[in-house]
């Protein structure tokens, strides 16, 4: 299938499993990149996680992998690693999101595939960095948010236990830095010929993310006060509970306030010491928020809707998952295209985010069954067909039979 994207000519070899690799190169292959997807024999275990029709080809993994070519490797088998560095002298970039000492076990470290590709980026994303002492430790999203602080950042706010984020946080959140950074190292390649190897440590990727909002007076040697934004830890900074429901609402500049007192009769406040400047209401924000959640609950959520939006203060329904699909607006923008797969049938996928006028980022390939493309890209990468019938006689590959009627 012909790629338009604005990365239309990258190709990146994928040694990812799970999320936090799949959805950096899921990023990149939406935007026009060839993904080639190495999997072992029992495939990426996201495959395995439900719902789904038929066996490895759950609902996140579909999501995960579009816009990817499948082959399976045994990359433990010296015929697999040979086929990997073969598959590697023809990418711009692999990535991978094991830890280092096994890729190096595997004989894949980046001597290895420097030797290869001179010129290829080399990308790690793991748990944390190798100058560092926890060098070489596992790393999954729940470790690193509560490793990062996240989870105790509920705690702080709720008063409640520690808790994670209800999302792949980490996952998600360095897997775009990941891809920030592979695309940054292949320009730099594409300009100078010159290749590297490039870390994204999880730990600290999320540690940034955290710590950029609350590093607070810590900020300053000696420092000025503790560490944490006091807005966003505030208990009330949630959504307001109205006469009948939930809204999100934000009331955050000068203008915003002076709007809202006005709209509740309450002028005499627009001058007040906690709530006249940013400054007295960041410094009180705690009895601003309750003020505000003490008011918000006198009237039903349509009523304030409609007040709110007169009043150019900002404000948002509160959705659920399921409710979330049919969002007028997502519905006009189509954020959530539906598709015939080749295997599962109809599907329900996420659209790209962003619009290019002229390369324009899009779907063009549905998930890949296990192994779907290894003969194909063997091909590729120079092997004939009696080589190929080797390696899937001896198990190095596999190529998937050919779908079965949905309904069965």
């Amino acid at each position: 299938m012909k790629t338009t994207g604005p990365l239309d000519g990258i190709r990146i070899l994928d040694l990812t499993a799970v999320v936090m690799g799949p959805y950096a190169t899921q990023t990149l292959g939406d935007l026009g990149a060839d993904i080639v997807k190495v999997e072992p024999p029992s495939g990426d275990n996201l495959r395995a996680v439900g719902p789904m029709r038929h066996a490895g080809m759950g609902a996140m993994a579909l999501h995960l992998n579009r816009n990817k070519r499948s082959i399976v490797l045994d990359l433990k088998q010296p015929e697999g690693r040979e086929a990997c560095l073969r598959l590697a002298a023809g990418c711009d970039a692999l990535i991978y999101n094991t830890r280092p000492q096994a890729m190096a076990r595997l004989g894949l470290g980046y001597e290895a595939v420097a030797a290869a590709n001179p010129k290829i980026v080399y990308l790690g994303a793991f748990g944390y960095g190798e100058e560092g002492p926890y060098a070489g430790k596992p790393a999954y999203d729940d470790l690193i948010q509560g490793a990062a602080g996240v989870a105790s950042l509920f705690a702080q706010q709720s008063g409640d236990a520690p808790r994670y984020a209800p999302v792949t946080l980490a996952d998600r959140a360095v897997g775009l830095q990941a891809a920030i950074a592979l695309l940054a190292a292949v320009l730099h390649a594409q300009r100078t010929g010159r290749g590297q190897a490039v870390e994204v440590p999880m730990f600290e990727a999320l540690s940034q993310f955290v710590m950029g909002d609350h590093l607070g007076g810590h900020s300053f040697e000696p420092p000025l006060g503790p560490t944490g934004y006091a807005r966003l830890l505030a208990p009330h900074r949630k959504p307001y509970a109205t006469a009948d429901g939930y809204l999100s609402v934000l009331i955050y500049n000068d203008k915003h306030w002076q709007a809202f007192f006005d709209l509740i009769g309450r002028p005499e406040l627009r001058s007040s010491p906690m709530f006249g400047t940013h400054t007295a209401r960041a410094a009180n924000i705690g009895a601003v928020y309750a003020f505000v959640a003490e008011v918000m609950a006198t009237r039903g959520s349509d009523e304030w809707m409609a007040l709110l939006e007169a009043a150019d203060i900002p404000v948002a329904r509160l959705h659920s998952t399921e409710s979330l699909i049919d969002d007028p607006h997502l519905r006009a923008v189509d954020f959530f295209p539906e598709f015939d797969h080749p295997s599962e049938g109809r599907i329900r996928t996420l659209a790209p985010v962003g619009r290019y006028s002229a390369t324009p980022a899009g779907i063009r390939r549905m998930a890949p069954r296990i192994g779907e493309q290894s003969v194909e890209l063997l091909r590729e990468a120079g092997y004939g067909d009696e080589e190929i019938d080797r390696l899937l006689a001896r198990g190095i590959t596999l190529q998937p039979a050919p779908p079965k009627d949905n309904d069965e």
